[in-house]
């Protein structure tokens, strides 16, 4: 029984070891694990992109700076079942090195040019077909293994700033259509282009094991599998998951200040689907 206070058995106080951290050193302590958590996570997790051009409007713009999910593809297709993992999926769109043009297409070197070094540059695009299907496009229509492909198509001619299309609904939605893609009024007309290297009308092309057939959402203004054919697997950087930043290319001309002093805050947390 206690007595009096004195009695009281008091916390033993810890002293820290060593002598106490300075203001410099905790910062500088936090600035390395960010930095190394910040490393790890775009290199395994997160990377961020830019849009330069505009084979995806409108559904991403010239100027649009995306986040992409590195993670969520699952290395030679073979997801674990304890992480967030999937196969790539038809729809998807994916950011990937562009794999340049197959030596056995003889490209002139301006053609080579305007698509960029291989391996080198950043392609954004749709995943349409996936290994072993039989890819045909008929005009405006996609065909995969002899089936058309339900998209909406939407008429979609490049606006006075090219930052977006001026568009006109056609077509009315489908429940199937889960995307829309974007036609030039004359391709409408005319019943579209079927002069392409792969996948032409009337010659069915049949994807590779481990590569996709890739479009961009623009059809007209995409250069894309149908004119450099697929994209091999462990060419997949990730799929594109939401707008970060994004800015008037045309009014900032090109410039990293100007396109701080001019975004399009609508843009900023869109999602890309």
């Amino acid at each position: 029984m206690i007595k009096n206070e004195k009695e009281i058995i008091q916390p033993i106080e810890k002293k820290p070891l060593g002598p106490p951290k300075s203001i410099f050193r905790e910062y500088f302590e936090s600035f390395v694990i960010t930095l190394i958590m910040a490393i790890f996570g775009m290199t395994f997790i997160l990377q961020a992109v830019t849009v330069p051009t505009g084979s995806m409007q409108n559904t991403i713009l010239v100027g649009d700076y995306l986040l992409v999910n590195k993670f969520i593809f699952a290395p030679s297709g073979n997801p674990l079942p304890f992480l967030p993992q999937r196969e790539i999926q038809r729809g998807d769109i994916i950011v990937f090195k562009f794999p340049g043009y197959p030596e056995s297409l003889n490209k002139s070197r301006a053609e080579k040019e305007q698509a960029g070094p291989a391996f080198q540059i950043n392609f954004v695009k749709r995943v349409i077909g996936l290994p072993g299907d039989k890819i045909e496009v008929r005009g405006n229509e996609v065909y995969i293994n002899d089936r058309l492909l339900p998209e909406h198509r939407i008429i979609g001619d490049a606006s006075d700033d090219k930052s977006a299309l001026d568009t006109i609904e056609f077509e009315e939605r489908q429940p199937a259509q889960n995307y829309d893609v974007y036609y030039s009024e004359r391709e409408i007309e005319n019943g579209g282009d079927s002069d392409y290297t792969f996948a032409a009308s009337g010659k069915p092309f049949t994807v590779a094991e481990d590569s996709y057939f890739v479009m961009g959402d623009s059809r007209n203004r995409s250069l894309d599998s149908r004119y450099w054919g697929v994209v091999n697997r462990n060419l997949v950087i990730g799929r594109a998951m939401f707008v970060y930043w994004s800015c008037d290319r045309g009014a900032s001309n090109g410039s990293m200040l100007g396109c701080l002093t001019n975004p399009r805050l609508a843009r900023i947390g869109k999602m890309i689907k």
